[in-house]
């Protein structure tokens, strides 16, 4: 995916039902793809072939590899999505559960790993990093609303950060007593904040 979109393509209307089903078809086969072939197969003329679409397309959908690996990340595969809650431990309990699901996928976790590996030399995949972040960082927010609790960045760093070390680093399995530590101690920290 080294070459160069074609220039002013028009983007397409993400309302659009037809649209939208391209889009997830494209996402399914990408998803399927990258575990097989790697980052650096998984090109877009292959993806193209394989979805059925023409390169044009895959570009007017994603004009850089960094937006396609944003959107395999941020739309995983559904492995079960936490509730809203008043228990902020139940509520960041489940999204930690749901966290080490959805990056146990192995297409997931492949395009974490190069957007996070490429995101020093490369300002596309920074900002698609950011904005899963960002957008990770809100939907708790929304999760955590009946609770009457909004954290700050930071605090979700705090919470996310031990498991992605332990995924990640420490290549070791983060059991659900993990998580439960990892909650705990996060919980402290929150009480600690808000007693400031």
């Amino acid at each position: 995916m080294t070459s160069t979109p074609p220039v002013h393509l028009r983007r397409p209307n993400p309302d659009n039902p037809r649209v939208q089903r391209t889009r997830a078809r494209i996402l399914v086969v990408a998803r399927d793809l990258l575990p097989e072939v790697g980052i650096t197969g998984l090109t877009y003329a292959l993806l193209a072939e394989r979805a059925g679409v023409t390169r044009q397309t895959m570009y007017r959908h994603w004009p850089n590899r960094a937006a396609l690996l944003s959107d395999l990340t941020l739309q995983g595969p559904d492995l079960g999505y936490p509730t809203p809650g008043t228990d902020v431990r139940t509520v960041a309990t489940a999204w930690l559960v749901s966290l080490r699901a959805g990056i146990t996928d192995p297409a997931t976790r492949t395009a974490a790993l190069a957007m996070a590996a490429q995101a020093d030399h490369d300002p596309d995949s920074a900002q698609a990093l950011q904005r899963i972040v960002e957008d990770r960082h809100a939907a708790l927010n929304e999760l955590l609303q009946p609770s009457g609790i909004e954290i700050t960045a930071e605090q979700y760093t705090l919470l996310y950060g031990p498991l992605l070390a332990r995924l990640f680093f420490d290549r070791a399995e983060a059991t659900d007593d993990f998580i439960d530590t990892t909650v705990a101690q996060w919980l402290t920290t929150l009480d600690h904040t808000n007693r400031q």
